[in-house]
């Protein structure tokens, strides 16, 4: 463990390297070594203070062996001293060739402000890296503490590298680690494997990345999670500064709000925390809880900020949507626009907010399903607004027009508006009959009932083309009619019947009689082919 620690270190390690390795070891105070025979040579000993230079390194000891080739057995207040770097512990053998040192008994490393403790360290003289293993020891940095079973810290790079059952304790923040990195200049964390960083209110789960602990910013190359004041934001790659509240992540997006239960999957999303700002691309989808029944939603590009509050002016909230689209990252380094950085006043993080959906949308739920240009959701009122060229499906029931308004209730669609150009198309029959029950005028409202379409009214200039039946569900023909208003029921998720109120006019046509494929309204589109089968469909 300890060859393979050293060899990670040599990443951290300077090129330069303390060549004194070719000066003879002095012995400097007059101490008149005492010849001692053992079994594997004859050595010195000196007693008393010992005072030991080779190069720009002293070594100091109460007693030290020496023997023919210069390597040193030390005892008693041991003590290394190099420019920046003192080594000290009980004992301490030292090989003056590859100039290493083994030192045992309460060691400590003091480089600068940082000081290494442990029981046994691998001390290099000429790198000034020092490594441990059996024991554990723990780096002391200003108000910063590091423990791990095993480490290694360079005094010269000041870079540290930490494996097993590491952790890191500091009045900001708290890290536990499997393989962790840190620079006790800079403050820099290097994660190796997995690791878990909380802080306040936000937890970071990463194992492949820096986080600058000076500057609160984060950059992570591997799967990585920022959970901060309610967002949650998941990602392959993930840029994080925590001082601003700015996030972006790259591949296999996921966000969310666990206040507002939203959340988005995408391919590239960017969070502005304190405007409470999100930009979603490449392929979003957007998932609205809705107690059983969530309803999922894609787009091209999803952008979302709060609802303004009475009183919010339009400036304010002009300057939120220029912020949002302004947030960009370049490279490895975050570029973002000055006014976005400006107001960093925090939004209310459970005020509810609002969704904007451009381009190819589709909607998908267990009893709604619809196709549009684009969308709004705005969770005050629970209101989504389709836009160009919209479709929706409820059920057997398909409801276009110039744009679709549906509102739920406690997660529960509650009524649908359509408020021009308003048609609603029913199939009749099997699919081979081509027969199709149709209403249009200009407005349409319906009136959801557990989650299905229960009545619907339509007006004015309604029309209708009708495939009656009798008690027994056998076809009696074909009813032709208009009315300024038609209250329509729904039932087994068919059309069941309709009222013609106001100015009626009618035509029943014996089905045998009826030419039914040209029985269309000037408003028919049967459009089942573009209907999402499935919310799969949303995430291809």
């Amino acid at each position: 463990m300890l060859c393979m620690l050293a060899a990670n270190m040599q990443v951290f390690a300077q090129k330069k390297t303390d060549t004194s390795d070719k000066v003879t070891i002095k012995i400097l105070n007059d101490i008149v070594g005492i010849g001692v025979q053992t079994d594997s040579g004859r050595l010195q000993k000196l007693i008393g203070n010992v005072q030991i230079r080779q190069g720009e390194t002293m070594l100091y000891a109460d007693s030290v062996y020496q023997d023919s080739k210069n390597n040193l057995e030390c005892f008693g207040n041991v003590r290394i001293i190099q420019p920046g770097t003192t080594v000290s512990g009980d004992y301490a053998r030292y090989l003056s060739t590859p100039k290493l040192a083994y030192i045992k008994g309460k060691v400590s490393m003091l480089s600068g402000r940082s000081n290494l403790q442990t029981e046994e360290l691998t001390y290099d003289v000429g790198t000034k890296l020092g490594t441990y293993e059996n024991g554990g020891g723990a780096l002391q940095d200003s108000n910063t503490t590091v423990t791990s079973k095993t480490g290694a810290y360079n005094g010269k790079s000041k870079d540290a590298r930490f494996i097993g059952d590491v952790v890191v304790t500091d009045p900001v923040y708290h890290i536990t680690s499997k393989d962790l990195g840190y620079n006790t200049e800079s403050k820099l964390v290097t994660y190796f494997d997995s690791s878990i960083t909380t802080s306040d209110k936000s937890i970071l789960n990463a194992k492949n990345g820096t986080y600058d602990s000076k500057k609160g910013v984060a950059h992570f190359i591997q799967r990585a999670s920022v959970f901060d004041d309610g967002e949650y934001i998941e990602a392959d790659t993930l840029d994080y500064d925590r001082t601003i509240g700015f996030g972006e992540g790259r591949s296999n997006v996921i966000t969310i709000d666990t206040t507002q239960h939203v959340t988005m999957v995408c391919g590239h999303v960017k969070y502005y925390k304190y405007k409470r700002l999100l930009l979603a691309l490449v392929k979003p989808v957007m998932k609205q809880v809705n107690g059983k029944d969530s309803i999922f939603i894609r787009a091209d590009t999803f952008r979302s900020a709060p609802i303004s509050k009475p009183g919010d002016s339009i400036k304010k909230k002009t300057s939120e949507v220029k912020n949002l689209k302004k947030m960009t990252v370049k490279g490895k380094k975050k570029m973002i626009t000055e006014t976005a950085i400006a107001d960093t006043t925090a939004a209310d993080s459970t005020s509810p907010r609002y969704f904007i959906g451009y381009h190819h949308v589709l909607i998908y739920s267990d009893s709604l399903q619809g196709i549009c240009d684009s969308i709004s959701y705005t969770q005050n009122d629970s209101t989504m607004r389709m836009i160009g060229s919209p479709v929706a499906w409820s059920r057997q029931s398909q409801i276009t027009g110039d744009t679709i308004i549906l509102r739920m209730d406690s997660g529960k669609l509650k009524n649908i508006f359509v408020p021009n150009n308003a048609a609603v198309i029913s199939q009749s029959g099997p699919d081979k009959a081509k027969m199709y029950d149709q209403v249009q005028g200009k407005t349409l409202f319906g009136i959801f009932k557990k989650n299905e379409l229960n009545e619907m009214i339509v007006r004015p200039n309604a029309e209708c083309i009708y495939y009656s039946k009798d008690d027994s569900g056998a076809y009696i023909g074909v009813n032709q009619a208009q009315s300024e208003r038609m209250r329509i029921f729904f039932a087994d998720r068919n059309l069941s019947r309709i009222v013609f109120e106001q100015d009626v006019h009618q035509t029943l046509t014996p089905l045998q009689q009826a030419n039914i494929p040209t029985l269309k309204l000037s408003r028919f589109k049967w459009l089942a082919d573009k209907r999402p089968k499935s919310r799969a469909e949303l995430f291809k």
